[in-house]
């Protein structure tokens, strides 16, 4: 099979390498393999190929951390059947830039035939993180004020629109015009382009000076540190990730004076700890999808061949949203209104 292969660490365009002659991936007893339809790109990709990743998998090794597609084969404990179509997690070393990828049965959901591959790849992580974040780590309620920082990013756009179906009031924060332009597309009543204005300040503006209930930061570093300022009497801010490049330190005297709670935020436990639960958010997602009242925000859909040049342009902020790669065809069309080939 075709598959993008790593064999040395650095950056993705000088050590992704285009294999056409890998063996096909076999599952474990409780694992499928998965005729990749689509996989949608990650920050995460350019680390992995970098070896700053928090998972190392053993060289050599095919990057990508969501995919959709058809399961062809299925170890005896999987409990899923061929020929299901899902969304999943691969289980690296067997990633989804690749024909073909292995994944844990625990990390795979079933999809309808009304869900394209394009959109179930890029539906998986975003809106699962998002949905777990707002109402089971964060109990955001209907009428409270919601910051989402990184607004127009694939986990940010999804949390504005989940944030709008929980009757949340959203600001978001983007870096720029256009994309400041994006986040009120998707729902956002404030948009702030950090760029230009200091987010904290307008926060509080908006909010008479109460600051917001509950802060979705996937971004860190200084933007941790800022959404300190504006953070509401017994607010939350979801520690989603570091995708700034630095990890967060809150003085605790400020935590306590405040009475504010900093809550983490990993999706990934749950399939080890309660897939049951996971279940239930799939279910509710798949209902607000055919609803049309939730859908990725995708910057566009890339060739298998493209793969390294779009790991790097996610790594420089040039995208808005998710990217998708179309490995297989009928995939999804490249037509959707709002979304481009950017092959």
């Amino acid at each position: 099979m075709k598959a993008w292969r790593v064999k040395v660490h650095g950056g993705p365009e000088e050590v992704l390498v285009l294999d056409e002659d890998v063996p096909l991936p076999e599952p474990a007893a409780d694992q499928v393999r998965i005729r990749v339809g689509a996989a949608a790109l990650n920050f995460g990709d350019g680390l992995l190929c970098r070896g700053t990743y928090q998972l190392r998998p053993e060289l050599p090794f095919t990057p990508g951390l969501e995919v959709a597609g058809e399961v062809v084969a299925a170890g005896s404990e999987a409990g899923i059947a061929e020929g299901t179509r899902v969304m999943g997690v691969p289980a690296l070393p067997a990633g989804g830039l690749a024909e073909y990828a292995l994944a844990d049965a625990r990390n795979c959901y079933a999809i309808p035939d009304s869900l394209p591959d394009r959109d179930a790849a890029a539906m998986l992580i975003p809106f699962q993180t998002g949905h777990i974040a707002l109402h089971q780590r964060g109990g955001l309620q209907s009428g409270e004020t919601l910051l989402v920082h990184a607004g127009a990013g694939g986990v940010g756009s999804a949390a504005i629109q989940l944030g709008k179906v929980a009757g949340a009031r959203v600001i978001a924060t983007a870096g720029g015009p256009e994309k400041a332009a994006i986040c009120r597309e998707l729902g956002a009543d404030l948009a702030i382009d950090y760029l230009e204005e200091d987010f904290a300040e307008k926060v509080l503006e908006a909010t008479g000076g109460e600051g917001a209930d509950v802060i979705y930061d996937p971004v860190g570093g200084a933007v941790f540190d800022e959404s300190r300022k504006c953070v509401a009497w017994h607010g939350r801010i979801l520690v989603i990730g570091f995708a700034g490049g630095k990890m967060v330190d809150a003085p605790m005297n400020q935590l306590l004076l405040r009475n504010y709670s900093l809550v983490g935020v990993y999706m990934g436990e749950y399939s080890h700890r309660d897939r049951p639960f996971l279940d239930r958010v799939h279910a509710e997602l798949l209902g607000l999808y055919a609803e049309g009242r939730i859908k990725p925000l995708i910057h566009g859909v890339v060739p298998l061949e493209a793969v390294p040049s779009a790991i790097a342009g996610l790594a420089g902020r040039a995208t808005a949203g998710k990217v998708v790669v179309q490995v297989a065809e009928g995939a999804g069309s490249l037509e959707s209104p709002g979304q481009e080939d950017v092959s």
